[in-house]
């Protein structure tokens, strides 16, 4: 059984989408999400003229990604909330990796495919989305557009089931369903350590005090230092 501060087995897959500027599959346990990031020589019609770029991002759901399958939501005419939230979090996140000023006016669009979902996909997105990104901008000679290393992870604690208790890094579906508080961290590095992008977290049990949201916070940055540390030695393989 994995340690309560053990990330789940991590794999960062580069190039997979053969006709995207940069691609990867992230897989982070059962949990796989292919990401794609492609650059547009165009941004949207509020900006033109501004001498800056855009980075938006997509997210959704493959039929089988789950134990029973959905329906696509283009089948059903308009995307589910939980989905304008995470591409929400996913542009958002990555918005700031990367100076919009050095694109000079072309839009960055990320999309994120879940394959398989086992707890997690919002931060295995943009986790793997990084990694596409940073191979869009170096292929098309704008290495110098990306600024900061970007990381999700998610945090809880664990107070039932017969599994890992405590406080827990890297939730799998089960843990998260039993958390009694679950949180997903994004963090960025800064210089050397990590600020935090972005907290959620929720009491789904019980509410949480002060002093264990500050413990969330630490061994969720613990865990995105490793994730980071992953996404460098894919980044370096591929040179």
């Amino acid at each position: 059984m994995r340690g309560n501060a053990e990330l789940r087995p991590l794999s960062l897959d580069l190039g997979v989408q053969l006709h995207a500027d940069g691609s990867c599959l992230a897989r982070i346990g059962r949990t796989h999400v292919l990401c794609a990031a492609n650059l547009e020589e165009k941004v949207p019609a509020w900006m033109k003229g501004r001498g800056t770029g855009w980075l938006t991002a997509e997210y959704g759901m493959l039929p089988a990604a789950t134990h029973s399958r959905t329906d696509r939501e283009a089948a059903r005419g308009k995307q589910q909330g939980r989905t304008v939230e995470i591409q929400r979090l996913i542009g958002r996140s990555l918005r700031q990796a990367v100076d919009l000023g050095a694109l000079g006016e072309r839009t960055l669009t990320v999309d994120c495919d879940v394959l398989n979902a086992d707890g997690g996909t919002r931060c295995a997105a943009i986790t793997g989305a990084w990694v596409a990104v940073a191979l869009a901008l170096r292929g098309r000679g704008l290495e110098g557009a990306l600024l900061r290393q970007v990381a999700a992870v998610s945090v809880g604690i664990v107070e039932s089931g017969e599994g890992r208790r405590g406080q827990v890094l890297d939730l799998e579906y089960e843990e998260d369903h039993l958390a009694a508080v679950d949180a997903n961290l994004v963090a960025v590095r800064a210089g050397d350590g990590l600020d935090l992008v972005e907290f959620q977290g929720t009491g789904e049990g019980r509410p949480f005090t002060r002093a264990e949201a500050q413990e969330l916070v630490d061994l969720g940055l613990e865990g995105a230092a490793r994730l980071m540390e992953a996404q460098r030695q894919a980044l370096a393989a591929r040179l």
